[in-house]
C-alpha cells in the first residue's frame, strides 16, 4: 500500500508534469529557454576557459574576417570579438540574477506593504510607490553613477530597485484581490500571521505576475547595463560588457560595419529571450491564460 508520503510525492509530480509539458508545447518558450542556457552555460565555462584572451591585443591581427581562428573577426587592436563576447556572457547572467533577485525582494516588500498592512501604512506606501515610479531605472543608475562611480553594483542597485518598484505597483492589486479571498480570510482567522498568509497563499496565486514582471526587470537590466556601459557608466575597462565593446566598435561602423553585429545581437537575442520565457511560463502557469490556450488549439485543429 502507498504511504502518505509516497501519495504526496505522486501528486506534486501529477501537478507538476502538466505545467512543464505544456510548456515544451510552445516552440518560443522552447526557444527561449534554449538561449538563456546557452548563456549560462556560456557564461561558466568563460569563467574558466576562451579560445583567446578577451583582452589581448594584437595589432598583428587588426580587423581580421571571420575564421576559424576568430569565429567573429577581430577588432581594431586585434582583440578576439568571439572570446570577449563570450567573455561578456558572465557579466550579463551577473547583472540579470542579481537585479531579478533585487527587485523581488523590492517588489514583494513594497506590493506586502502596500497591500497587508494597516490603512495608513497602505496609503503611505501607494504615495511612496508613485513618488518612486516617477524616476526610470536608468535616470537612477546614472545618478548613482554621477555619485558612486560607474560599476556593476549601481547598475544592479539601480535597476533592482527600479524595477522594483514596478513589480510593487503591479501587483499590489493582485495582492490585495486574492487577500479578500475566502481562503485567506479563514487562514487569518485560524491565526496564522501576515508572513504565513504571504508565503503560503497569496505569492503562490500572483505568481503568474510576478514572474513576467521578474522576466522584464532582467531584460531591462541587461538592456540598462550595456547602455551605461556604452555610456561609460557601467562595467568597468577590465570587466568585458557587450555595451562596452558596441562603444568601442561605434566608431569604426562606417569601415567594418559587420564588426558591431555580434555584440548587438547578443544583446537582441537576450532581451527577447527573458520576454518570451517570461510570457510562455505565465501562459502556462494561469489557469485562465492556459484554458484560452486550449481552446484555441481545439478550433484550430477543427478547423
Amino acid at each position: 500500500m502507498e504511504t502518505a508520503k509516497e501519495a504526496r510525492t505522486t501528486g506534486r509530480r501529477t501537478r507538476r508534469a502538466p505545467w512543464f509539458a505544456e510548456l515544451l508545447r510552445r516552440p518560443a518558450g522552447v526557444a527561449a529557454g534554449a538561449w538563456i542556457l546557452v548563456l549560462v552555460v556560456s557564461a561558466v565555462v568563460s569563467s574558466f576557459w576562451t579560445p583567446h584572451d578577451p583582452f589581448e591585443a594584437d595589432p598583428a591581427s587588426m580587423w581580421q574576417t571571420p575564421s576559424w581562428a576568430h569565429l567573429f573577426g577581430t577588432d581594431g587592436i586585434g582583440r578576439d570579438i568571439f572570446s570577449y563576447v563570450f567573455a561578456a556572457s558572465r557579466t550579463t547572467v551577473l547583472v540579470a540574477v542579481s537585479a531579478g533577485l533585487l527587485a523581488t525582494v523590492v517588489g514583494v516588500g513594497l506590493s506586502a506593504l502596500g497591500s497587508l498592512t494597516a490603512r495608513w501604512v497602505r496609503e503611505s506606501m501607494a504615495v511612496v510607490i508613485d513618488i518612486l515610479i516617477a524616476f526610470p531605472a536608468i535616470l537612477i543608475a546614472m545618478l548613482l553613477s554621477s555619485i558612486l562611480g560607474g560599476s556593476l553594483f549601481v547598475v544592479v542597485t539601480a535597476v533592482g530597485i527600479g524595477y522594483g518598484v514596478n513589480i510593487a505597483r503591479v501587483s499590489r492589486a493582485e495582492i490585495r484581490r486574492v487577500g479578500r479571498t475566502d481562503y485567506v480570510l479563514a487562514a487569518r482567522a485560524s491565526g496564522v500571521g501576515p508572513a504565513g498568509i504571504l508565503g503560503r497563499h497569496i505569492l503562490p496565486n500572483v505568481a503568474p505576475v510576478f514572474v513576467v514582471q521578474l522576466s522584464l526587470a532582467m531584460a531591462t537590466s541587461i538592456l540598462a547595463e550595456a547602455g551605461l556601459s556604452y555610456l561609460g557608466y557601467g562595467a568597468s575597462a577590465s570587466t568585458a560588457s557587450w555595451g562596452r565593446l558596441l562603444n568601442d566598435l561605434q566608431v569604426y561602423i562606417a569601415i567594418h560595419p559587420g564588426s558591431v553585429v555580434w555584440p548587438g545581437l547578443a544583446i537582441t537575442l537576450t532581451v527577447l529571450a527573458f520576454n518570451l520565457l517570461g510570457d510562455a511560463i505565465r501562459e502556462v502557469s494561469d489557469p485562465r491564460l492556459r484554458t484560452a490556450s486550449i481552446r484555441a488549439d481545439r478550433r484550430r485543429n477543427h478547423s
